[in-house]
């Protein structure tokens, strides 16, 4: 697929490209470029949409907290990595 540059430098999203992307009129997109030159063009997701994503569990207080470690740091836990 490919699409034309106005003197404004625009360019229309291909009607399939839109739609696989669910973009609708309005919609903001983002654009990469990567080391090798290629181009990524993304849809900017509001936070939002993000809601809901990550079940939603109970609080946990600080004593479980502190259990978990104390059970971790017993374990023997590796650490990650220093940079």
């Amino acid at each position: 697929m490919e699409s034309a540059i106005t003197a404004k430098g625009q360019a229309t999203i291909p009607k399939p490209i839109r739609e696989h992307l669910r973009l609708k009129p309005g919609d903001r997109v983002k654009f990469f470029v990567h080391p090798d030159g290629s181009v990524v063009l993304l849809p900017k997701v509001p936070a939002a949409a993000l809601r809901g994503i990550v079940a939603a569990r109970r609080p946990v207080t600080i004593d479980e907290m502190n259990a978990a470690a104390a059970a971790g740091a017993a374990a023997g836990t590796p650490r990650g990595r220093r940079r």
